[in-house]
């Protein structure tokens, strides 16, 4: 069966669904999704924004009879998979869809947990005790477990770090609870199924379980669909590094005082635990520096060696106090592989390739180790093993090609590659204004001049606008001098949560809101509410930062130029990431502002310019306004209101 014919203007999706629209863009995705599927092999594929790229692998996928793994950039996409897509899929085609859903452990409830918790002390203390009735009410109803399904405990209610399954806290067949486990369940389903729906932080956890002995989380698979995919050099680095901090520490001991509760010498147990504690607070407090928010290097030089053996040797005591305990029990087993891998967290901060860290948060401070490249790993245990792979995403490409991308993921074997364009008119519907007067944005007088040029920008759009920054601090900045000039409703990230955030932005229809990082990608605002995007600064990661700098020397030692291999094309793609806010629907019109002058003075703004969508240059405020306007008065005509119309 041709996908492509199923998505076309004769097929049965062209005469179920109303409205429908086909577009020669995603029947050229499926078909090459459909190859590769068939044939094996490698495929990268740029899909602009409109395209209906997840129809465009889904159907593939489920046409193929293989089994497909479907990985995803976050959970709100998993869910739109798995409660609107495939069911909408069911409905119009022809075809069975065996479909499972499978998230992270930290999503569901773990009855073990669950139930401790009801007989323990803590059961009545306030802040647990509030949200238990709705917790037990729900636990006896629910079919999955996942916590997104109880909207009526909020998610940073304190009631879940109690109950919530965990990879430190799962003790597997042996528990009691296991045929009735809610975690069993899902992967049960996962087995049966043939398309296997998953997120990139549970793909890349699993494919670094696999090498260590651990159970697999996941079900073997004959090809994986990654969406979102220039996300992917990320999360592998966070999965194939390693992370220790003494929060992790102080859990670890407060789990273990309560499994080791009856042992014939609690005195030694207690002072264990207790000595523990000391030798960790005793390791961090050695650590060279203060903390910071931000990550620090930590060269193996300045690990404090007699500190960390201390630390390490009472952890293994407490291993093997764990192991020798009698009766043998498997929440007490459990301690000890999670001492272990505290230990293996400490031992990764000297592994070869990889560079170490330090951070300081709040009361909590942390070591890791990231792998300084993640293509060697990548292509070990991913692309060797994997007969067939799809990478796609609205922004795979900087300068017109796939390079960056397939160096970055270790991808050396012969690719099919396809570039799909947006369906928008980015010509007619977006405007792109890149001023050259602005100072340098490193330079002082800069934050005063960008907050003058974004008070007139929001003037010229009437509101509607987000103020993307590259920083808190500089978010803070402009907020500050920006917000009490404006005539509108003005939020900032952090006042309140980020979904609350956005309803009140679309309510307002004329609000301003000024984020950073969490806000550029992954975030949906169709129609006139959102009509002006404005950008700070080019996205350049942090030179500064341990993992960044490693990989910058790493390249410049090779006899590359980090800055024009790496950081340039890093930032192009997240630049890539903050315009796509700003056209959703087929309707709608807005203004994009990159105020760093550099994208214009330098000669590597090019790579930035070639990079982004096709949209309407203005060089000047007045050509902004007269963009606005004509497009404000030329969709009142054409619709009467400003509505967005959603392609299918």
């Amino acid at each position: 069966m041709d996908a492509g014919h199923l998505l076309g203007p004769t097929g049965p999706l062209a005469h179920g669904v109303s409205g429908y629209e086909h577009r020669p863009g995603q029947i050229r995705m499926a078909r090459a999704v459909q190859d590769v599927l068939s044939h094996d092999g490698v495929l990268l594929i740029e899909a602009g924004t409109g395209t209906g790229k997840t129809w465009a692998y889904l159907i593939p996928a489920a046409l193929s009879g293989r089994r497909v793994l479907v990985s995803t950039g976050t959970r709100a996409l998993q869910d739109q998979i798995m409660e609107k897509d495939l069911p909408a899929l069911k409905r119009h085609l022809d075809i069975d869809i065996d479909a499972a859903c499978v998230k992270g452990l930290a999503n569901y409830v773990c009855l073990r947990r669950y139930n401790e918790l009801l007989q323990s002390a803590d059961a009545a203390k306030p802040r647990f005790a509030s949200s238990l009735p709705t917790l037990r009410a729900w636990v006896e109803a629910t079919g999955s477990g996942d916590r997104a399904a109880l909207s009526s405990i909020a998610e940073e209610d304190p009631v879940w770090a109690k109950v919530v399954s965990g990879s430190d806290t799962r003790i597997g067949a042996r528990c009691d609870y296991y045929d009735d486990c809610f975690v069993t369940a899902v992967r049960r389903r996962a087995e049966d199924a043939q398309l296997v729906v998953v997120n990139h932080h549970l793909f890349f956890a699993d494919l670094a379980l696999r090498d260590t002995g651990y159970a697999s989380v996941l079900p073997d698979y004959d090809a994986v669909i990654f969406d979102e995919a220039h996300q992917i050099e990320d999360t592998a680095t966070l999965f194939f590094g390693s992370r220790l901090s003494t929060a992790m520490v102080e859990r670890l001991v407060r789990d273990a005082r309560g499994a080791l509760v009856g042992q014939r010498e609690p005195g030694h147990e207690a002072r264990l635990l207790d000595a523990i504690l000391e030798r960790t607070s005793g390791f961090f407090t050695a650590l060279p520096g203060e903390a910071n928010a931000g990550r620090e290097p930590l060269p193996v030089a300045d690990i404090p060696e007699k500190e960390l053996f201390a630390l390490d040797n009472a952890l293994a005591e407490l291993s093997a106090t764990c192991r020798n305990a009698r009766p043998v029990r498997e929440n007490v087993l459990q301690i000890a592989r999670r001492a272990d891998k505290v230990r293996d967290a400490l031992g990764s901060l000297e592994a070869p390739g990889h560079v170490s860290w330090m951070q300081g948060s709040g009361r909590s401070r942390s070591v890791g180790s990231s792998p300084i490249d993640v293509a060697p790993l990548l292509r070990e245990r991913l692309h060797l093993r994997v007969p067939c792979l799809v990478f796609t995403s609205a922004t795979l490409t900087t300068g017109g090609d796939f390079k960056f991308f397939k160096q970055r993921l270790g991808i050396e074997t012969e690719v099919s590659e396809e570039v799909v364009e947006s369906p928008f008119r980015y010509e007619e519907q977006a405007a792109l204004y890149a001023p050259s007067h602005l100072p340098d944005p490193r330079s002082s007088e800069y934050p005063e001049a960008a907050a003058k040029e974004i008070l007139e920008l929001i003037r010229l759009s009437d509101g509607g606008a987000f103020v993307l920054c590259t920083s808190l601090r500089m978010m803070r900045l402009l907020a500050k001098r920006v917000g009490g000039e404006l005539d509108h409703e003005w939020f900032v990230q952090g006042d309140a949560p980020k979904q609350t955030l956005l309803d009140r932005f679309r309510d307002q229809g004329n609000a301003v809101l000024f984020a950073t990082a969490s806000f550029w990608e992954g975030v949906d605002v169709p129609g006139s509410a959102l009509r002006l995007v404005i950008i700070d600064k080019l996205p350049f990661e942090v030179p500064s930062d341990p993992v960044v700098a490693a990989r910058c020397k790493r390249l410049d030692e090779a006899g590359d130029s980090s800055f024009i291999g790496y950081l340039v094309p890093a930032a192009a793609l997240s630049l890539k990431q903050g315009f796509g806010r700003l056209i959703r629907t087929a309707r709608d019109h807005g203004v994009v502002a990159i105020l760093d002058s550099r994208i214009r003075r330098r000669g590597y703004g090019k790579v930035f310019l070639k990079s982004l969508p096709p949209a309407h240059v203005c060089e000047s405020l007045d050509e902004v306004e007269e963009f606005l306007i004509s497009n404000r008065a030329e969709t009142t005509m054409s619709t009467g209101t400003l509505s967005p119309r959603r392609l299918p």
